[in-house]
């Protein structure tokens, strides 16, 4: 566990797991909810929302409550994309979304990847602003994103970071 201050003095403690973590489970759900609420229920991102075997989740706690969560996959051989970031609402504003990217960012690193990528929908100002603050950039779409009209690509180089075995 790595403990953390975020900029409003409280303690938040960053763990890493897996999506077989039942904290995490609950918070995607709160995250489905709250993005079919924003795009509806058959909205095309939701297909790309698959957690059955992310290997790379971190959890943020505040008084032994799951708060925020946020998981990496591969993408390509330099590349992780970065999914399912989230922060209750009653967090959000405390930074607790920036403290999730960067422990995210130090294991891509650590992992030897030098480039993240994410994707999100355009009924989501909030992590637009998250992003963008964490020096994201916008990029074209990508891969099986290309053709889906209302969502947004960013992606953030981290390093010349070099896979073991590469």
């Amino acid at each position: 566990m790595k403990p953390c201050t975020s900029s409003q003095k409280h303690i938040i403690t960053i763990i890493r797991t897996n999506s077989r973590n039942q904290e995490f489970k609950k918070l995607v759900n709160l995250l489905n909810s709250d993005l079919a609420n924003r795009d509806g229920e058959n909205h095309p991102l939701s297909q790309f929302n698959v957690i059955d075997d992310i290997k790379h989740v971190v959890l943020a706690y505040e008084n032994n409550e799951a708060i925020a969560c946020g998981a990496i996959e591969e993408f390509d051989l330099n590349t992780m994309e970065v999914k399912r970031v989230y922060a209750s609402p009653e967090v959000r504003g405390k930074k607790i979304g920036t403290h999730i990217l960067l422990e995210l960012e130090n294991w891509v690193k650590e992992l030897g990847y030098s480039r993240c990528i994410l994707f999100i929908g355009m009924n989501q100002p909030e992590a637009k602003r998250l992003y963008e603050r964490n020096a994201y950039m916008q990029i074209q779409k990508y891969g099986k994103l290309a053709k889906i009209a209302d969502c947004l690509c960013f992606a953030k180089c981290l390093g010349s970071g070099a896979k073991v075995g590469s």
